[in-house]
């Protein structure tokens, strides 16, 4: 894991914090590189792999991000799940007065293209191969299922960090890192619920990814500070529903309708 962290950290802050001092007029003579910054996890991910088993090994990592080997009601929560908790979100604005403005006003076709776009080029893909293709099983072996997802969480958070001074960045400058930093690990809560019940596949999060990134960047909630408190109360909610009925170790129950038990690190069953 250690290693996994260095290089994910190392690709992706070197290349945001030179970005950041140089458009904050700190560093002079940054070159202007690709957006390159955001695949950190996946090709730390991809480098471990392969290093430790080979060709097989990346084969396996990226086959598992086209996995279709779990019930398939799981899309559900990972396609609807947070666009829900944005409408609801909107509620609030709406009633509130504080509705925000739509990047799509008068084009819908822009949604599933922007969809298609952020999968592809808006986190999911950059990011899911390392953090629960990678990163989250040692985690929540070693701290059961929600303090890995926490944990992932907060790991997760932090990355994004130097985006916060990047003025370009303005989905993250200058806006408050906590709100940030406390909905992102509920997020990775959820996203180990729905990894642990699909049989680790990455298509699940992949999606889920994708849905929480596009519902917030089309329907803006973080413009409105009621939707936005909302928006936090509401997925805290959703979260602790999930914890309290699938249970904190696995996120996952039997089919007779029972917590399941701790996996077994060391076996490697479910």
């Amino acid at each position: 894991m250690t290693v996994f962290l260095l290089l994910t950290f190392g690709w992706s802050w070197g290349v945001w914090v030179p970005k950041a001092l140089g458009e904050a007029g700190l560093l002079e003579g940054v070159p202007a590189i690709p957006e390159i910054g955001a695949f950190g996890p996946t090709v730390a991910a991809f480098v471990l792999v392969t290093y430790a088993d080979g060709a097989a090994g990346a084969r396996r990592l990226a086959g598992r991000a086209v996995d279709l080997d779990y019930p398939k009601r799981w899309l559900v929560p990972a396609l609807c799940l947070a666009p829900a908790v944005v409408a609801a979100s909107l509620v609030v604005a709406a009633l509130t007065g504080t509705v925000p403005s739509f990047p799509w006003a008068g084009n819908p076709v822009v949604l599933p293209v922007a969809f298609a776009f952020i999968l592809l080029l808006g986190g999911p893909i950059q990011e899911e191969f390392g953090w629960r293709g990678y990163l989250l099983d040692p985690l929540q072996n070693r701290f059961t299922a929600v303090g890995g997802g926490v944990a992932v969480g907060l790991v997760w958070a932090v990355w994004h960090l130097p985006l916060f001074f990047v003025p370009s960045e303005t989905l993250y400058y200058r806006e408050p890192f906590l709100g940030f930093a406390v909905s992102i690990t509920l997020l990775s809560v959820l996203m180990t619920w729905m990894y642990n019940n699909t049989n680790a596949s990455l298509l699940p999060a992949l999606l889920f990814h994708t849905s929480f990134n596009w519902s917030q960047g089309m329907f803006p909630i973080l413009e409105s500070d009621p939707a936005s408190l909302a928006f936090v109360i509401l997925f805290s909610v959703a979260t602790l529903a999930v914890v309290r009925y699938w249970g904190p170790k696995r996120l996952v129950r039997t089919r007779d309708g029972t917590v399941a038990r701790p996996r077994d690190s060391t076996s490697g069953e479910a």
